[in-house]
């Protein structure tokens, strides 16, 4: 295992600890959806809960749930290491976290949070992305959502001069640019971040040199995204 993945692999061990001494708790819900099985289930220690009802966690609606932050705060190591091992789809964690108001758990949760975006971000760059888990754009935009700033995340795949870092690098471009996508780009299950302002400067600076893009070299495409990023800019008429 190389060091970025022994890293992350420490540091949702260190996730698990600082989540272990979780208050008991009594679930409840929607009883159209789920049965006393279920929310019996969810009272219980968090690491015998089925990663079928994880994954509802997850992904539910927060009213179906009585005490929903409560609820997801238990579940988040589980659902984070789902997640970051490929086992859970990242769709709407970002948005649950902060729904959940993860800055507001208790310290040392909260900071087990904040060590973890970093660390799970740099294993992904150190991966190819034929063998991550989860595609650099996926993991990008939950952290983004989830931290309320993309630029930290931009920064750290620039100082990231890997083969994988760049592979990533070309995949995403790729992504972003296909039918100006990148012009009016949001990030989050509820487009809670709006990415185009700062993703589009980085793109054609900061890591230009090491992008292969013959559409960036092309002075009507080039002005095709700049004017048409102005004019999706949030709060233009």
């Amino acid at each position: 295992m190389d060091p970025a993945q022994q890293q992350l692999a420490a540091t949702l061990d260190a996730l698990d600890l600082a989540f272990v001494d979780e208050e008991p708790f009594t679930a409840g819900g929607c009883t159209y959806c789920y049965g006393e099985e279920n929310f019996a289930e969810l009272s219980g220690p968090p690491h015998l809960v089925s990663e079928d009802m994880v994954s509802a966690v997850a992904f539910e609606v927060p009213d179906h749930w009585d005490d929903f932050p409560r609820l997801y705060r238990r579940l988040t190591p589980r659902i984070l290491r789902a997640a970051a091992t490929g086992r859970l789809h990242v769709g709407a964690i970002a948005s649950r976290l902060l729904q959940a108001a993860w800055t507001t758990w208790p310290p040392g949760q909260a900071d087990a949070l904040r060590a973890f975006w970093p660390t799970w971000w740099r294993a992904t760059l150190h991966t190819h992305p034929e063998a991550a888990p989860v595609p650099a754009r996926d993991v990008l935009s939950l952290i983004t959502v989830a931290t309320g700033t993309l630029r930290p995340w931009l920064d750290i795949w620039t100082s990231t001069w890997t083969a994988s870092a760049d592979a990533h690098l070309a995949e995403f471009v790729d992504d972003v640019l296909f039918e100006g996508e990148i012009t009016d780009l949001s990030m989050g299950f509820h487009e809670e971040y709006h990415a185009t302002a700062e993703l589009l400067p980085w793109l054609l600076t900061d890591i230009r040199d090491r992008i292969a893009e013959p559409r960036l070299d092309d002075p009507e495409y080039l002005d095709f995204l700049l004017t048409d990023a102005l004019a999706n800019r949030p709060g233009t008429p």
